[in-house]
Order: C-alpha cells, then structure tokens, then sequence
C-alpha cells in the first residue's frame, strides 16, 4: 500500500480498536443469542434484548465498557426476567461464556495490518480505546499491530472533555489530529467536537449505544468504506489545505 508523503497539516492518526482493526461486536452479538436461548422459557428475545441493553446502559457508570460488564448486565438481566429464579446452572453458563469472549483469537480487519504499516512511516499514530484494561492489552498484543503505535490510551469512555485531554496532555494540536473508527459517537462526532478531524468507517451492526446522527456537513467529517480508502481522505485533506 503506498501512502504519500506527509505534506497536510494533520501529524497524528489515531485508531480506535475494536471493530476498526479487529472483529469484536459479533461476538457479543452471538453471545447474546446464546443469552436469549438460555432464557427462552422465561422472555422473549426483542423483550430480553431490550431487558438487557437497559441493564447496559444504567451500569455503564459501574463497569464501564468490555466484556467483564456485558457478563454482569446478562446476570442482573437473567435474575430480572425469571424474578430472582434463574438456576444457578444458567449463571455458570453466562460466566463461561464471558471466559470464551475473554479469550477468542484476534482477527484482523482487511487493511488494518497494511495502513498501520504505511502510516507509520510518516504519522504519529495513535490507538486510542476503551474497554477492560487487561482485555484491551490482551488483544493488542494478540494482533501483532503493538509496534505501530507511538502510544496507546485504553480510557473508560470516549468524550469531547476525554478527547481534549488526552490531546492536551500529549501535546497534540487537535487541528492537525485525526481520530477514525467504527462508531459515530465515540470516534466520530467526540473528537470533531474536541477540535479534531472524525473519519467513519463502518464495520457490522453498530452497538445501540454507538449510535449517533452524523456531522455530515462538518468540514472535518469524512466518511470512507475500508481502512484501505484512508490513503484517499489524506490526500484529499492536504490538497484541500494546500490551497
């Protein structure tokens, strides 16, 4: 992959992780089925689903992003729809499951490994996520794509206030930084708002707390199908600026 030269302003490229370098909402997706098959005497699946995403969200504040809370919001769920009666046997089930997630293999997402590669050469490049801590570590050192990075922030949510100073700290100028990832909210419409450049790139179903209206008439908005279509929004931002 050929990336030319850095002659726009931008200096930085941050990536989010989950679903921009590596698969990751599908299994929470299959779990889930799993979930509403263990609990299919009891609820449902849209009314189990909807049961759960509101146990995601009003826990947010305690366990934050990852898997190690989407296990708990299963669990309180489960307790919820059967009125305190889940067997314990559906417990252990819902906990292995979280173990499984724990542990699945990383696959990487087509063009994650060759624009990380080009980009290095002439970007400062930044992972910025967040989610558990250890699992977050776990899968990038798994994807082999640790190196590429001049720094890595693993933080506990994604805001315009987390972005410009996470940008202050590191001495970035917001300006000539570029955040890209698969949600709108998050990777997207947060770091617009904190000054800097958002680039969309879908990947699956997006998670329903993900889901935010896009900035389409931003001027620091982009909006690109494939990581390997990255390439074409740089240079059009530096002809743009060089004019």
């Amino acid at each position: 992959m050929s990336v030319k030269k850095n002659i726009s302003p931008l200096t930085t490229i941050a990536f989010d992780a989950d679903d921009t370098l590596w698969e990751n909402e599908q299994f929470f997706r299959l779990t889930q089925d799993r979930f509403a098959a263990l609990l299919a005497d009891h609820s449902d699946p849209d009314h189990l689903g909807e049961r759960l995403l509101a146990a995601e969200r009003r826990n947010l504040g305690h366990y934050g992003f990852g898997v190690k809370g989407f296990v708990l919001s299963m669990i309180e769920t489960a307790i919820e729809v059967t009125e305190q009666r889940v067997p314990a046997a559906v417990i252990a089930e819902l906990i292995a499951m979280g173990q499984e997630m724990l542990a699945h293999p990383i696959h990487l997402l087509d063009g994650a490994d060759a624009i990380t590669r080009a980009l290095a050469k002439d970007y400062h490049l930044l992972l910025i996520t967040k989610g558990d801590l250890l699992d977050q570590e776990r899968k990038l050192a798994q994807s082999g794509l640790g190196d590429r990075f001049d720094g890595v922030e693993i933080v506990s949510d994604k805001t315009p206030r987390v972005y410009a100073d996470l940008f202050a700290r590191r001495g970035l100028d917001p300006a000539r930084t570029l955040m890209l990832g698969n949600s709108m909210k998050s990777d997207v419409v947060a770091p617009i708002d904190a000054g800097a450049w958002g680039v969309f790139v879908p990947h699956g179903t997006p998670w329903a707390l993900e889901v935010a209206q896009a900035p389409t008439h931003h001027p620091r908005f982009r909006h690109i199908d494939s990581l390997r279509d990255l390439p074409l929004v740089l240079d059009e931002i530096s002809t743009a600026q060089s004019r």
